[in-house]
């Protein structure tokens, strides 16, 4: 009987424990796609049709799948997304102490570890591009015709054609819309309806999470450029067919890593004087539920309230210089690093203060290479004797 109560109180413990915590949010398992969604596991049944792997069917929750269902092709635009999401992340960190490391995909693990249980910096980073990659990879894959349920964005083909003062100066007589611009429009809404899923915006926690995947879709909305040619007899510029083309995906990734070295930490309003914020990035259709309509506030008042396209977090970022396997962080114990650098990849920085070890290894790589016609490419051999330095 006493071991029947212990085993109770233990229970009950343990879901206070639980309770306590602030909890991430529910809609982040999806990121396991970028892992899972290899071409073994995105396999085409028909045209339009892909077969869902069970491991990846596990990371969606039930409106992520019947939207999938909704939108043929869109899956596979989903995890191409994802996996870009991470590659970005891991190549603006690499150099960091926190270098975006991702875990093996297992079912029911996130794919970031558990550094997404805190609401810092680095996590703010992965909700926001994760989010840009979902809206980037979507937009242009409406665009290909990848996705059956979108086409090409043709809104700005029905505008009057166009003539400026600096087209008069270089002798084009006019530019219109045309061809085939990317669907910006729909990448946007189904990033919300599909990202979004499980924030209801209820916690703070989950209202950070909002606000950084409306800023990831921000970026790639707001970055969007007009591109043209030109039509005309003996390759003259007569006419011009302008369309709207997404940005690089690196290009977000900048603009993204920029806002994560300037974010603010933030608290919300009170109720009663919350504002409404108004998202002027986003001009689409809202939910039916207003998960959107909330104000947050710097943590430090003499600062000034997060914008639509600004990350924030709530609370500082752990330490990252040594391991700490409750939170998935491996330490810098064995990164290599940049001696002579003043910077974060610096082995200052970087070995936090520990000192660290210089190898001379001998490299060997292609190189003096020449072309021969045609066509083929012969080039030498070269070693060279290169030093490495990694952290104690």
């Amino acid at each position: 009987m006493k071991c029947l109560w212990l085993f109770v109180l233990t229970v009950l413990c343990i879901r206070c424990d639980a309770a306590g915590k602030p909890r991430r949010g529910r809609g982040s398992m999806w990121w396991g796609i970028a892992k899972a969604g290899e071409p073994n596991n995105l396999s085409p049944i028909s045209p339009g049709v892909l077969y869902m792997d069970p491991a990846v069917h596990a990371t969606l929750r039930r409106k992520q799948r019947r939207l999938a269902r909704e939108n043929p092709g869109v899956l596979a635009a989903v995890a191409k997304g994802a996996s870009m999401a991470v590659a970005e992340c891991q190549h603006q960190f690499k150099y960091r102490r926190w270098n975006c490391s991702t875990r093996n995909f297992l079912r029911g693990k996130n794919l970031f570890g558990k550094i997404v249980d805190k609401g810092c910096r680095e996590t703010a980073f992965i909700y926001a591009i994760t989010s840009a990659g979902v809206a980037h990879a979507v937009s242009r894959a409406c665009a290909e015709g990848a996705i059956e349920s979108c086409t090409c964005d043709y809104s700005h083909v029905d505008r009057q054609p166009h003539r400026s003062r600096s087209a008069a100066a270089a002798n084009v007589r006019v530019w219109k819309w045309g061809g085939c611009s990317d669907n910006i429009g729909f990448g946007f809404r189904f990033s919300r309806e599909f990202v979004d899923t499980g924030e209801r915006g209820k916690t703070l926690r989950e209202k950070m999470n909002l606000h950084n995947n409306e800023a990831g879709r921000a970026h790639v909305q707001t970055e969007m450029r007009q591109e043209c040619k030109c039509h005309g007899m003996s390759g003259s510029c007569t006419v011009k067919t302008c369309w709207m083309r997404l940005p690089s995906f690196r290009s977000v990734g900048d603009a993204l890593k920029d806002r994560f070295d300037g974010a603010s930490r933030v608290m919300m309003h009170n109720a009663e004087e919350a504002p409404v914020q108004r998202n002027d990035a986003a001009p689409h259709r809202v939910p039916r539920r207003n998960r959107y309509g909330f104000q947050l506030r710097p943590h430090n008042p003499d600062h000034k309230s997060p914008g639509v396209k600004d990350l924030v977090y709530l609370e500082a970022s752990p330490g990252f210089c040594e391991k700490n396997p409750r939170l998935g962080i491996p330490g810098t114990h064995g990164r290599t690093c940049n001696e002579t650098s003043i910077g974060v990849d610096g082995c200052d920085l970087m070995c936090c203060g520990r000192g660290f070890k210089t190898v001379e290894m001998t490299v060997v790589e292609r190189c003096n290479c020449t072309f021969h016609w045609c066509c083929e490419v012969k080039c030498k051999v070269c070693h060279t004797q290169k030093k490495v330095h990694t952290c104690l």
